[in-house]
């Protein structure tokens, strides 16, 4: 299944994306959770959603 991953600025400006593949939700989350400490936004306000969606991760 196919997940993306979102980091967002103060004002509310998009500062990262990207889609990746994972098995499940809870895997999704890890795997979120690892590209954006690897991309230096595991500390900021962040989502993690399916490709349809779904809100599966939210971090403020």
């Amino acid at each position: 299944m196919e997940y993306v991953v979102t980091a967002f600025s103060k004002k509310g400006e998009k500062l990262f994306e990207q889609r990746f593949e994972a098995e499940n939700n809870k895997e999704a989350r890890a795997k979120g959770e690892v590209l954006l400490e690897e991309n230096g936004y595991g500390d900021i306000t962040h989502r993690i959603t399916t490709s349809y969606g779904k809100l599966i991760g939210f971090h403020r």
